[in-house]
């Protein structure tokens, strides 16, 4: 038994088939094969059913699982604990949801690597339920998400931003007032299974708007250029660090009582790259502070 055929079992586990396993550890499929029947043989226990066409894990094997991440989460904490802040080098697995990718993500990684110029951080994207799940069994380091209304126990979060929501609109509707265009154009909605779509949503129901929903998407640069060919109106978030060429929209305020986004760094508590995460906050912040992601500004932050 070897931590690389942990760490294999685990991608089989969250990846679901041997194939795609094999394509995130960078091995063979049979290699994958192999490696778990010598892991059964070992143990002398039935990992997976294999009377399926796709290999299920048995519920010993989702116990050894268990085990066995606890089991990779110490052996990786073994350099970073002894090396504390030298420990800032290596691999760290960053998710993100799709909002923050073109602004807020690509600045704070660049600020980092300035700082540490090891570190390597890999991107993940995906919407703030997936993303928390990947967290909680390991899979990932820390996400940058929105606030969902419940965390698990076992996680923490870091905040770094709110974003108040706006309602979009063209430059060619005659009117400012936001209300009278959700009530006068096609409504563009926000994903629902998203955090942000389910706070718009609610907040929608709460104040007895009706909308012509024309259609429903999942990035905010795809609902900008919807809006900006005056395909209809949306509300999305205000962005805390702006894009590099934002399109020219009427972005206007929806009141005091409109819906925020609270973005947070999430996190499990025993993440043994805790000083690391700390250092992502810290760019995460710093980033907000800049306001815009402009590579003038990366330079200027740098020569600070």
């Amino acid at each position: 038994m070897s931590i690389r055929m942990l760490r294999t079992l685990l991608a089989v586990e969250e990846h679901q088939t041997f194939s795609a396993a094999a394509d995130a550890v960078f091995v063979t499929h049979a290699a994958v094969s192999q490696q778990m029947r010598a892991l059964e043989e070992e143990w002398g226990v039935t990992l997976f059913d294999r009377s399926k066409r796709t290999p299920e894990l048995t519920p010993v094997g989702r116990a050894v699982v268990a085990k066995a991440r606890e089991v990779v989460r110490a052996y990786d904490s073994i350099v970073p604990s002894v090396l504390g802040d030298e420990g800032l080098r290596g691999e760290i697995s960053l998710g993100t949801v799709p909002t923050t990718l073109m602004g807020l993500a690509p600045l704070a990684i660049s600020l980092l690597k300035q700082k540490f110029g090891d570190l390597h951080v890999r991107v993940h994207p995906g919407l703030t339920t997936h993303l928390i799940a990947q967290i909680e069994r390991g899979v990932m380091d820390a996400a940058i998400l929105s606030r969902p209304p419940v965390l698990p126990r076992d996680m923490g979060f870091m905040a770094i931003a709110d974003e108040p929501m706006r309602l979009l609109a063209s430059r060619d509707t005659k009117s400012d007032d936001p209300f009278e265009l959700i009530a006068r154009n096609p409504f563009i909605r926000f994903n629902r299974h998203a955090v942000v779509g389910h706070l718009i949503d609610s907040w929608l129901q709460q104040k007895g708007i009706k909308v012509s929903e024309s259609m429903e998407l999942d990035g905010l640069e795809a609902i900008s250029s919807m809006v900006f060919a005056n395909l209809g109106v949306s509300i999305a978030p205000e962005r805390a660090v702006q894009t590099f060429n934002p399109l020219p929209l009427k972005r206007l305020s929806l009141g005091k009582d409109a819906p925020v986004r609270h973005l947070d760094l999430v996190f499990r508590r025993d993440n043994p790259r805790m000083r690391v995460i700390d250092e992502i906050h810290k760019a995460l912040l710093q980033a907000v502070g800049i306001g815009a992601f402009r590579p003038s500004r990366i330079l200027e932050s740098a020569a600070s």
